[in-house]
């Protein structure tokens, strides 16, 4: 096995928990993809790792002790896993939420999703591509009562992002149930699957009485999943904003789904900012909104990016906000410590009274590293607006 040695910091690192590797932890210039040995200056073991580019790192520490990827390795962390989540297993009201979640669950580069009766896998670089035969026939051993999977490969390619893995096909598109809520999912249509799972315990907020009688708009909507927790907790009315066309079928598939009908419900596919300012100009005021945008986003008018433009946001969400109205302010930005994305909302929030009522992160399902904070990347604060 290939022996690398990690500079000063990157020993510390390691020593404290962080499994994610970053290309300038090392002296010498890497170019292996595959299983190595971590050491230091002085030669002395460090961990096994793997080494694979992806989005974010080159790699990941697997254990701080010499280990082999075995499937019956790969049992070990799935029997782990899986009683992590015993409570979800026994749910009645949810059969959707993450079975494997990368460094919480000590491997990262993979997660596995249930949706009812199927598993989703997601490939986050080459090297964990590879052992997918591995990875499946261990995945099948500790979980024989799902049906079929579907994977999705989520690392720059030229392999289709989507595929059909085994088992039998799932229907297109299917219903899933969160918080005893219904939703319409498909498993196999590009990365995309028409809910995204780490905010189950936010919609079961507004599922559980933050919308109850209120009127909600939700920005940066997909397929209105916060819409749909929101009429089902008794929101009067609803407001979903997405610049993608394909938003509005979906989102009403939900609805449907729920047998809810759509007259107080309203899909909008416009710009966000352009949306704020019609808002402004027919005087129209929600008492909750929800504000969720992508990490960065780019149009023909501007780009967007939440470390420096979520203050933005939130100024403009307070001109069509109720008197003593809620924002739900939301981001998945692993880069951005929750302190700074707090600030962000207090930019926007200016002068004017509010108060932090609560703070959601990564829901029990989504285990995290707990010695790496960008491990547990989503942040949620609910604020109450003393206007």
């Amino acid at each position: 096995m290939i022996k690398l040695v990690m500079g000063d910091l990157a020993e510390k690192r390691v020593k404290s928990g962080v499994q994610l590797i970053d290309g300038r932890d090392f002296l010498d210039q890497i170019v292996t993809d595959g299983v190595v040995s971590l050491v230091n200056q002085k030669g002395a073991f460090l961990g096994t790792a793997y080494l694979s580019r992806q989005n974010k790192g080159i790699g990941w520490v697997l254990s701080r002790e010499a280990i082999e990827v075995t499937e019956d390795y790969l049992i070990h962390l799935f029997k782990k896993a899986k009683q992590k989540r015993r409570q979800f297993e026994m749910s009645d009201l949810t059969t959707a939420y993450r079975l494997f979640n990368q460094d919480g669950d000590n491997l990262g580069g993979l997660t596995i999703d249930r949706y009812g009766d199927y598993a989703l896998f997601s490939w986050y670089n080459s090297y964990i591509y590879r052992q997918k035969e591995l990875i499946i026939s261990a995945f099948q051993k500790v979980f024989p009562e799902l049906k079929g999977a579907y994977g999705k490969v989520r690392f720059k390619s030229d392999l289709p992002e989507s595929s059909y893995l085994y088992g039998e096909e799932a229907l297109n598109p299917f219903e899933i149930l969160e918080n005893g809520v219904r939703y319409s999912v498909f498993l196999n249509d590009g990365l995309m699957t028409g809910i995204f799972l780490d905010q189950h315990e936010v919609r079961g907020s507004l599922v559980d009485g933050l919308a109850l009688g209120k009127t909600v708009l939700n920005m940066f909507s997909y397929t209105a999943a916060f819409s749909v927790a929101a009429a089902m907790g008794g929101a009067i009315e609803t407001t979903s904003v997405d610049l993608a066309k394909r938003s509005r079928e979906l989102s009403q598939a939900h609805f449907k789904a729920n047998g809810l009908g759509l007259e107080n419900h309203q899909f909008v596919v416009m710009d966000v900012f352009d949306y704020f300012k019609y808002a402004r100009r027919h005087a129209l005021k929600f008492d909750v909104i929800v504000i969720d945008p992508p990490s960065f986003a780019r149009n023909k008018k501007q780009t967007f990016s939440v470390l420096k433009d979520y203050h933005k946001l939130i100024a403009q969400a307070l001109d069509i906000l109720s008197p003593r109205g809620i924002i739900v302010a939301s981001t998945n930005a692993s880069n951005m410590t929750t302190q700074q994305f707090k600030k962000q909302i207090q930019k926007g929030l200016g002068k004017i009274k509010y108060q932090f009522i609560d703070l959601k992160q990564l829901p029990g399902d989504f285990t995290v590293n707990k010695n790496d904070e960008s491990s547990n990347y989503l942040k949620v604060f609910t604020i109450k607006v003393n206007q």
